[in-house]
């Protein structure tokens, strides 16, 4: 009885957000395990860009009653395939909202594309791209009549390299990923679909992201500096860029739950971002009703036994003066706004229309996919490639005699005799949709498994994975290919030792590296594919390696064998995977994606090794991961370790060559270090004058090969105090054959700054700022000095 007592004791004390007094907070230590309190929650102000939704928002609900304002707060079952769906208020005309999955295309429907992952998106570094993806996309969801696209994924960012959701997101620097992210949040609300940027914050590894039996979420224990500056960093793009839902992620963050986190909600989301929209829980990341209410979560899905059925508990809270009524009005304020931001009041189709809560269920056809994608569509699915190995021009393929082409991932999992169409549509999985893996052997004698063995993956698993139209496999395009050319072909899927014709001209090997939400990664290679690779490779003289890949892969089992002329990395393409892949490997187009992540020669490279934090010791029941590597992830990591990776971040390869001159350095007039100059108001995304640009850059490509490419030119930057050197630029360009392009670089307020605890502000230091533009981050021909 004693030690249930005190159980219940320590496990109230650490799902508090208030375990330090705001005077307390004089430096960043407190963060480490602790939240500060931050209370009350703003409501929401209506700045510029927000006045008309809000003024519209406040005038609706004024006319709500308080239980029809708590009411919208909640989640229902869904009468359609939407994931979830809110309260109504039908005597005022409020239809409520249709939330669905994910950042990736519209799930568990019909009629909709297969869109490239965000990896892949991250791939191809084009920012016009991500806009475009997101466009066409949002306007998917809308057809659908969906109000709120739950994407797209910023976190996790990539700090465990085994992170079985890494795939969901764009990148691991926070740069590229908050530029590709602002984006898609512009081109899904230009939709006219809400996105609820995800997931808030810190959530960086699947393993114990949830609580289970007595053991509790694990916590994110991170100082101030490195939640500004890195973690942060991606959600500011989102909200400056319009965001009007961020969803609160499972996981704790110093020892508090990050859906009832005030400093987190309140302090820095709602108060220092100057965020006007609504935040919704993850699904089921509720874990107090008034706590959550008073911390600044406003939506809680899919639905909440702590605020009530039909929000009766906030009503009652109201009532016997627990709750503030403003507080309830501020949630149904946001969340309304959001629909009147996207113009959701006018003209929007009902709710999950076409989406029957079961997909097979018989129901009008609702035809969402717009013959304006498909070029999109293919476009995204070849910029996402990066080549990282050709020798002796091995690729582009000429008009073989003889291929040979072996792997469980060149197939459609229709050749594999598993499935059918409507598994896709359904997101049953069948390969790589979903996370029941009853249907993957155990290859490897891993758990979970770390490939998907039947047939070639375009999706991860879990939420984040789509439903597309049709899919278009290696193979497929590989015969459509050899019809043309009149090439024969052999080849054997099953077997890790087959047979190879002496007169191939070339094997096409293809493998994949699964990922799924709910299990972090296994590892980042297995020994079943590795060991497909090295048989082949010991047999014929022209071998090629395509790896589907849902997140970092290593390759230095093989990478180095003489008759491994070529390697790619394919990611994951969406449906026109296999057309994409040869239009590449036959030099119809050139490569030209880089790499958004480093691949490492060794696991234990990166940061803890790429594993998941365990529990373990006095915190067993209380998982602690300690992010005590501060912003040194990735390249930062290996840079700061000195640790020569085996392909760097940003690196690349295409069909021909560029050679990189003309560097010039301008700084603006006018640019003040002052913390904070005056008047710098707050706007969506922070104070105002952090998106200032202060210094210009501008750089030369010429292209020195023989065929006309894009090339992907990168600015790094040495921030006094900082890491050796962080991405803060990138642009991609179509360069001519012997022609060349000039690159522009803005650089922001916020691209040299840092974060100062002591101020709580962002600081702009005086002095020389060391730049580098060049083709990756390790291939850096221009250097220069920017003077503050």
């Amino acid at each position: 009885m004693v030690s249930l007592s005190i159980w219940q004791l320590v496990r109230a004390v650490l799902l508090s957000t208030a375990l330090t007094s705001a005077a307390e907070i004089t430096s960043d230590t407190h963060f480490y395990g602790q939240s500060p309190p931050v209370y009350p929650s703003p409501p929401m102000t209506g700045t510029p860009s927000w006045a008309a939704a809000n003024a519209k928002a406040v005038a609706l609900v004024s006319q709500m009653t308080l239980e029809e304002k708590a009411n919208i707060t909640v989640g229902y079952t869904p009468r359609t395939g939407c994931s979830g769906e809110t309260g109504t208020v039908p005597r005022l005309n409020w239809p409520g909202v249709c939330i669905s999955d994910a950042g990736n295309g519209l799930r568990n429907t019909d009629f909709v594309n297969g869109w490239p992952s965000g990896i892949h998106v991250g791939a191809s570094w084009n920012r016009n791209l991500a806009y475009q993806r997101a466009l066409h996309m949002g306007g998917e969801f809308k057809t659908k009549g969906v109000h709120v696209a739950l994407g797209p994924v910023v976190g996790p960012l990539g700090r465990v390299a085994q992170g079985g959701r890494n795939w969901e997101g764009f990148s691991n620097d926070p740069y590229l990923c908050g530029t590709l992210a602002g984006e898609t949040v512009r081109g899904m609300q230009e939709a006219g679909v809400t996105a609820a940027t995800k997931h808030y914050i810190a959530n960086e590894q699947e393993t114990n992201r949830n609580p289970f039996g007595d053991v509790e979420a694990f916590s994110a224990n991170i100082d101030d500096k490195t939640l500004h500056e890195l973690y942060l960093w991606p959600f500011a793009n989102a909200v400056h860029a319009g965001a009007g839902s961020i969803m609160c992620s499972y996981n704790r963050v110093n020892n508090s739950y990050s859906c009832q986190n005030s400093k987190l909600l309140n302090g820095i989301l709602k108060t220092e971002l100057g965020f006007e929209g609504f935040v919704v829980s993850d699904w089921g990341a509720q874990h107090t009703g008034l706590s959550s209410a008073t911390a600044g979560l406003d939506v809680a899905m899919p639905s909440s036994s702590f605020w009530g059925v039909d929000g009766g508990y906030l009503t009652q809270a109201v009532k016997n003066g627990s709750l503030a009524e403003s507080r309830v009005t501020d949630m149904a304020t946001r969340l309304v706004a959001s629909w009147y931001q996207m113009g959701q009041d006018v003209g929007f189709p009902a709710r999950g229309v076409g989406m029957p809560s079961i997909f097979y269920t018989p129901h009008p056809p609702v035809y969402a996919r717009d013959p304006s994608s498909k070029q999109f569509l293919i476009d995204g699915a070849l910029e996402g490639h990066v080549l990282v190995k050709n020798v002796n021009n091995a690729l582009p393929l000429k008009k073989p005699k003889l291929l040979s082409i072996y792997g469980y991932d060149a197939p459609s999992p229709l050749e594999m005799n598993v499935g059918g169409l409507n598994d896709f549509i359904g997101g049953t999985w069948v390969y790589g949709y979903e996370s029941v893996l009853g249907y993957i052997p155990f290859i490897s004698g891993t758990a979970p498994p770390q490939i998907a063995f039947n047939g070639t993956i375009i999706s991860g698993g879990g939420s984040g994975a789509n439903s597309p139209a049709y899919i278009s496999a290696p193979f497929d395009a590989i015969k459509e290919q050899a019809y043309q050319d009149d090439t024969s072909l052999f080849w054997d899927f099953m077997n890790v030792d087959p047979t190879v014709d002496t007169n191939t001209d070339a094997c096409l090997v293809f493998i994949n590296a699964f990922a799924t939400e709910a299990d972090d990664r296994a590892g980042l290679h297995d020994d079943y594919s590795d060991a497909l690779i090295k048989n082949v490779a010991s047999k014929c003289n022209n071998t090629i390696v395509t790896i589907h890949n849902a997140g970092i892969r290593l390759v230095d089992q093989w990478i180095e064998h003489p008759n491994i002329t070529a390697v790619i990395f394919a990611h994951l393409p969406g449906q026109d995977s296999g057309r994409a892949l040869i239009q590449l490997m036959y030099g119809q187009q050139s490569f030209s994606g880089k790499l958004p992540y480093t691949v490492a020669k060794n696991e234990s490279a990166y940061t803890n090794g790429g594993k998941p934090s365990l529990p373990e010791g006095d915190y067993t029941l209380f998982p602690q991961s300690t992010f005590s590597e501060g912003v040194f992830i990735d390249y930062k990591y290996f840079d700061q370790k000195n640790i020569k990776p085996r392909y760097e971040f940003g690196f690349g390869l295409t069909y021909t060559t560029f050679s990189y001159s003309n560097l010039v350095i301008k700084k603006l007039d006018g640019v003040s270090t002052a913390p904070t100059p005056p008047p710098s108001p707050i706007i969506p995304g922070g104070i105002a004058s952090l998106w200032d640009v202060v210094a210009q850059v501008t750089a030369t490509i010429t292209n020195t090969g023989n065929m006309t490419c894009s090339e992907v030119a990168q600015l790094y930057v040495r921030i006094p105090g900082g890491p050796l050197k962080q991405l803060r630029g990138f642009s991609k360009v179509g360069v001519p054959v012997g022609g060349t392009v000039t690159v522009e670089f803005d650089l922001m307020r916020r691209d040299l700054s840092t974060w100062d605890v002591a101020s709580q502000g962002w600081v702009l230091q005086g002095g020389g700022y060391d730049l580098w533009v060049g083709a990756s981050s390790r291939d850096l021909p221009l250097k220069g000095t920017l003077m503050i």
